[in-house]
C-alpha cells in the first residue's frame, strides 16, 4: 500500500485549517469595523478619533492580512 491517502488527508486537513484561519481573520476585521461604527455612533465610550482608527484598521485587517498570510504559506509550500 502507499501513503497517498494519508498524505491527501494531511494536505486536506492543513488546507481546511488555513481556510478557517483566514476566515477568522476576516471576521475579526468585520468586528473591528463594527466597533469603529459603534464608536462613531457613541455606543462605545471611546473618543471619536478611535472610530476612524478602528474602521481603518478593520479594513486593513479584512483586505490585506489574509493575503499576507496566504502569500507566506504559498512561498513555504514551494
Amino acid at each position: 500500500m502507499s501513503d497517498a491517502p494519508q498524505k491527501d488527508d494531511a494536505d486536506e486537513n492543513l488546507a481546511f485549517k488555513r481556510y478557517m484561519f483566514l476566515n477568522g481573520i476576516r471576521i475579526l476585521g468585520i468586528i473591528t469595523i463594527c466597533a469603529g461604527i459603534a464608536t462613531q455612533e457613541r455606543l462605545l465610550p471611546l473618543p471619536p478619533v478611535f472610530a476612524y482608527v478602528l474602521a481603518i484598521a478593520g479594513f486593513l485587517i479584512f483586505f490585506f492580512l489574509p493575503r499576507h498570510f496566504a502569500q507566506g504559506w504559498r512561498s513555504n509550500d514551494q
